[in-house]
């Protein structure tokens, strides 16, 4: 244990461990000033630890996620942590402890004299929670002298009657390093070792047709000479028993590498979408952004089939060229074979353009219908019903003559495909054939390699099938994938440290945030929604902003809490601009809970989607925490009703919430996050004066300072 503790990073050089753990993994990092942590840091708690290393991996470039784990489940922990900073309480200060590599008996750790050194994982889970142990150690060891256990059995009795004791104590903290999700695909690929895989599958699928060429040409050349021979069929036997653990490891290959591709290309998509421009989103409607979404899942399968037999077909053509350079007219035919390439490409090209025109008028249609559906209630309500189905007619006709053209392209590209060349390479044969040049040889390689180019152009062109619909749906998933590039301005640490990160009081009346001469207008808009706008909001305040419709107020909200820009002004908290705390940083000091069809249900528990802007998974102390707020809201008929409790499953699958109960979800998550300043933006409306009244209670009681937007 004394070892141990010598590899032990104080909390003043956090930054150090992360930049040093993550340059000896070999994560991708970019160059920042990373400044030095106030000592206080040391004395604010595992959260302000975890915002200040948070903020310090974002500035880096990458990512870290806060993990935990109870005493019974502390070995299995360690043993799965890597790349990863430990928190360990070493004689009253925290201090920390990366892990570089992970194993199941020992690990790789990084000391502060950046050295790596292997230990026992047992020696870790010692060290965490020996302070722990220690308060139970005597009454734990009276009880073994008591029941008069052996000595050589006292240690497992001793660790047995404490996970019995404190089982479900959480002792563990860390918070494991990764990628960000913003970096270039190519590095999220090399991450998760795609390019092993790709490298075994290409040589699996090249060794597998050297063997079967070589198989066919040694039973051909032995029939064709007439010297079958048992030494000959027993080797062919043999080649052909060796085409088993290649297709197997091929298709090993292709499986692991299919999950790693689909996998980073899923969480890149999910980031993008978390990143999308709230502006950018209201604006293309729901019927584009559900058409993104159904595309996405047809670009991974599509791509990932199509290049897997693309792979395949490439290395069939090079393999038919070689045989067909063999044959008894080896110049004609692979120049015949090229141009019948050329020419396959030519109609390729062609279909694939009017596939892309087809694609558009198809999704057209669709974000037409989805449009229609979202706003059904509202035409019926202010269209006549003679004009309910304007441009329908007009989108399925054209619709109608761009499936007729791309059929036809189709028809034409597919018949041709293989049997064409079929025909042009027997051509290429009879003047061999005719002029009897070559041996028989010869002209079985030939034949041969006609066939085999045959079906190595359907398997290209079967993927180019695969490809082109990939290539047109990424045209549409596209800008949720360089979306996942937009990330936030992390800002400076040690300012927001000193903001807000060590919790620091300050006096009533001080002002929170501040809005000097805010100018606002929408995308596209020539008129600006706000103008010279300024406001103070100062600690304690209790704020009403009322107007009508169209005035202003809730872009106002958006803007103080973050999820605008304004085109010119400047936004402060405590002093400190925006860009200074960066995006994620203010926005954990302002919340808000925004007008109800800009919220959210999220299909999950329902202590999800309460804490998510909080901390997951949740702790024994947040989940009492999300309880009293609900009831104080008025929800604990809700919770008495539900079978799991907050554990319910709510949203699109699970229990159905009123509108009035979604209302109070929002206001309970906002609450929860524990921020100075609490935006709520219409989200009494659906309350009856009864239940209003109890809200407006728990809000006033909950909230520091709080901005309430309503119309009048």
């Amino acid at each position: 244990m004394p070892e141990l503790t010598e590899h032990l990073w104080p909390i003043t050089r956090i930054a150090d461990a992360v930049e040093s753990l993550g340059r000896i993994v070999g994560l991708p990092m970019r160059a920042a000033e990373l400044p030095t942590p106030p000592a206080e840091l040391a004395r604010a708690g595992q959260e302000a630890i975890g915002s200040w290393l948070e903020m310090v991996a974002e500035h880096l470039g990458l990512e870290s996620q806060a993990v935990g784990a109870s005493y019974a489940d502390l070995t299995t922990f360690v043993a799965r942590m890597a790349p990863a900073l430990l928190l360990v309480i070493d004689q009253d200060q925290p201090r920390l402890l990366p892990i570089v590599r992970r194993g199941r008996r020992s690990l790789d750790v990084l000391g502060s004299d950046l050295t790596v050194r292997r230990v026992p994982v047992e020696a870790v889970r010692g060290l965490l929670c020996r302070r722990l142990e220690a308060s139970y150690t005597g009454e734990v060891d009276v009880l073994l002298d008591q029941a008069q256990v052996p000595p050589r059995r006292r240690s497992a009795a001793r660790r047995a009657l404490l996970r019995d004791r404190i089982g479900a104590a959480e002792i563990a903290g860390g918070w494991l390093l990764r990628l960000g999700p913003g970096v270039s695909f190519l590095q999220q690929l090399r991450q998760v070792r795609t390019g092993g895989f790709l490298g075994i599958l290409v040589s699996a699928h090249a060794v597998q047709h050297a063997v079967t060429i070589g198989s066919w040409w040694l039973i051909g050349r032995g029939a064709l000479t007439g010297q079958l021979e048992i030494g000959w069929m027993s080797a062919w036997l043999m080649m052909l028993v060796t085409l088993v653990p290649l297709r197997v490891t091929a298709a090993w290959a292709q499986g692991r590498l299919a999950y790693c591709a689909g996998g980073a290309l899923k969480q890149r998509l999910l980031v993008g979408v978390v990143r999308l421009d709230p502006q950018r989103v209201r604006l293309d409607g729901a019927g584009r952004l559900l058409g993104r979404v159904m595309e996405s899942e047809a670009v991974e399968s599509l791509a990932i089939s199509g290049g897997f037999l693309a792979l395949a077909g490439l290395v069939e053509i090079l393999a038919a060229v070689l045989v067909l350079a063999a044959g008894p007219a080896p110049w004609v035919h692979v120049l015949l074979f090229s141009g019948w390439l050329v020419f396959m490409g030519i109609l390729a090209a062609r279909f694939y353009r009017r596939r892309r025109r087809w694609t558009g008028a198809r999704v057209e249609m669709t974000q037409h219908m989805v449009e229609c559906m979202v706003g059904h209630r509202t035409r019926i309500a202010q269209q006549s019903p003679a004009r309910w189905h304007d441009g329908e007619d007009q989108l399925l006709g054209r619709y109608a003559d761009l499936s007729r053209d791309m059929d036809r392209t189709a028809t034409s590209l597919f018949a041709l495909m293989g049997r064409g060349w079929v025909i042009v390479g027997f051509a290429g044969l009879l003047p061999s054939l005719v002029a009897e040049r070559g041996t028989p040889i010869s002209l079985a390689v030939g034949v041969g390699g006609v066939l085999l180019g045959a079906r190595a152009i359907g398997k290209l062109f079967g993927a180019f099938s695969f490809l082109t619909d990939a290539a047109i749906s990424w045209e549409q998933v596209a800008p949720l994938f360089h979306a996942a590039a937009n990330e936030p301005d992390p800002g400076v640490p040690a300012q927001a440290i000193v903001a807000g990160a060590l919790q620091t009081e300050h006096a009533v009346g001080d002002a929170v945030v501040e809005a000097h001469d805010l100018v606002f207008r929408h995308d596209g808009r020539g008129t600006t929604v706000l103008a010279g706008c300024n406001l103070t909001v100062r600690k304690g305040d209790r704020i009403l902003l009322e107007g009508p419709s169209g005035s202003g107020k809730s872009t106002l909200a958006s803007l103080l809490f973050g999820l605008r820009t304004p085109e010119s002004g400047l936004l402060l908290f405590r002093g400190v601009d925006r860009k200074t705390l960066g995006a994620r940083g203010w926005r954990r000091r302002v919340v808000a809970a925004p007008q109800f069809h800009e919220n959210h249900i999220l299909t999950g528990s329902l202590a999800f989607n309460l804490l998510m802007g909080r901390r997951w998974p949740a702790r024994p102390g947040d989940l009492r925490d999300a309880e009293t707020i609900c009831r104080e809201l008025g929800l604990g008929d809700l919770l008495d009703r539900m079978p799991s409790g907050l554990r319910q499953l709510v949203g699109e699958t699970g229990w159905q919430l009123s509108h009035g109960e979604k209302s109070r979800v929002y206001v309970a998550r906002a609450l929860l996050q524990r921020s100075e300043l609490v935006i709520l933006d219409e989200s009494f409306a659906a309350l009856d004066p009864e239940t209003l009244k109890t809200c407006v209670a728990c809000v006033e009681r909950r909230s520091s300072t709080l901005l309430v937007v309503a119309h009048p």
